[in-house]
């Protein structure tokens, strides 16, 4: 029973998703809410975490393979070799920090360059802590339309009330081959997609060391929802 349990779960659809960003801009945040429907405020910097989730996309089962890289220079380095393995691109900055919307150029240029030879390449950019409004730096608008220039689309999320969480996720699939996309992208500031329990959380292991772990299904459909969208490529075609 268990190996066929473990046959079954090798032969699903994996999607790899990097989570790209300067520090403390809430990466592992929006990781951990996604993965056990909890908010973690004070998280150790992230070396490079690695985590699964089973979901059902579209009626079909998937696993998505999330790995949540470091934004610290020191780390620049290894960050090459996590983005050859990645098939999609979070792109997060924290709408409290210009500094960070500026650096996302950088690690889009990095990501670029390692993949190179692809044609296509499916990115989000994604502007985290909208629930800390007050503190805002970065204009919606100014985002947006930094994103338009790239090509990709721009979501506001929030690590904190959850808000777009697993839109992200879950759109930045869609775009690979096969998958069906949303059609609609607006600023969606209420509402979510529907929560998973969360799952027991082993320890955390890392430099890229991956934590297989099937979380609670999610069932995605493809309907249109209010403030859903695709993700569309970083490159166009």
């Amino acid at each position: 029973m268990a190996a066929n349990k473990s046959k079954s779960q090798s032969s699903l659809a994996l999607h790899k998703v990097i989570m790209v960003g300067s520090g403390g801009v809430g990466k592992s945040a929006l990781t951990l809410q996604f993965m056990y429907d909890e908010f973690v405020e004070d998280y150790e910097p992230t070396k490079a975490d690695s985590y699964r989730k089973k979901v059902v996309l579209d009626g079909e089962e998937v696993q998505i393979d999330i790995l949540d890289t470091a934004g610290q220079e020191d780390y620049a380095a290894i960050r090459d070799n996590y983005f050859r393995s990645g098939e999609g691109f979070l792109l997060v900055f924290s709408i409290t920090e210009h500094e960070s919307f500026t650096a996302t150029a950088e690690f889009r240029e990095q990501i670029l360059r390692v993949k190179a030879e692809e044609d296509k390449i499916p990115l989000l950019v994604v502007g985290n802590k909208s629930d800390l409004e007050e503190r805002r730096q970065v204009p919606f608008e100014e985002a947006r339309t930094n994103a338009e220039e790239w090509g990709v689309q721009y979501v506001e999320t929030s690590a904190k009330t959850r808000a777009n969480v697993d839109k992200c996720m879950i759109d930045l699939p869609r775009t690979e081959p096969g998958i069906p996309k949303l059609d609609t992208v607006l600023r969606c500031t209420e509402g979510h997609l529907p929560k998973s329990r969360a799952a027991p959380r082993p320890e955390p292991t890392r430099f890229g060391k991956q934590r297989h772990l099937v979380a609670t299904e999610m069932s995605i459909s493809p309907r249109r929802h209010r403030g859903a969208g695709l993700c569309p490529l970083l490159r166009g075609g």
